[in-house]
């Protein structure tokens, strides 16, 4: 299995493209109306033929079942990802019922956030991302960098990944210290929140690239 490099928040065919070009590995889809990156059943359905060789993921917060359905439907998601405060029985629940391959996120601020992961076993991904500011409307992208030290030796019995407050100038260094199987980023990557650059994107995406000893791309080609 190769290295993720997650672009996450992805709204427009240009923001796609970019990923796309630069050689992300994962696409992902905000399915919660309270983010900037919100998009709709509608516009999932029109933008899903546009991600070509990456994966695409829909990324969830506490969804009922009858939502993770319709989000299925419109995006045909590779995987799904469970951004919220689900348990380790409603992620099985989410997997049994989809048959598609779950990432769960945990935020982290101290080291028992992070030894919270050994019970999360059915998901095929840990997400470690930084735990929300109290006065936070979402509990992710909110470009939060948490103390990667809390990382050290973690071993949660499932390859995990890295995300909160990263962008092309940090994530090299984060990659090395971690040792990360993956990234992922929204905020750091963007002009405005919700608004995806483009440059940024190919930015991060070559520095991952890098850090991970894989080819960078021409993201123009």
């Amino acid at each position: 299995m190769s290295p993720v490099i997650k672009i996450c928040g992805l709204k427009t065919a240009a923001a796609i493209d970019a990923a796309r070009k630069a050689g992300a590995t994962h696409g992902g889809f905000m399915y919660f109306d309270k983010s900037p990156r919100h998009v709709s059943l509608d516009e999932m359905r029109a933008l899903a033929g546009l991600t070509g060789e990456m994966k695409r993921v829909v990324v969830l917060v506490d969804r009922d079942d009858d939502a993770v359905r319709d989000v299925v439907a419109a995006l045909s998601p590779h995987m799904l990802q469970l951004h919220g405060d689900e348990t380790p029985e409603r992620v099985a629940a989410v997997k049994a019922m989809t048959g598609l391959p779950l990432i769960k996120v945990l935020a982290v601020a101290k080291a028992e956030d992070v030894a919270a992961a050994g019970a999360y076993g059915v998901a095929d991904l840990i997400m470690f991302d930084a735990k929300a500011p109290k006065n936070a409307d979402r509990p992710g992208g909110n470009g939060v960098v948490f103390d990667w030290a809390l990382l050290n030796g973690v071993s949660p019995g499932v390859p995990w990944i890295l995300s909160g407050g990263l962008n092309d100038a940090n994530v090299a260094e984060a990659i090395r210290q971690t040792g990360a199987f993956g990234v992922d980023v929204s905020s750091g990557v963007e002009d405005a929140p919700g608004v995806k650059s483009p440059e940024r994107i190919a930015a991060f995406t070559a520095a991952s690239r890098a850090a991970y000893g894989l080819p960078v791309l021409d993201h123009a080609a």
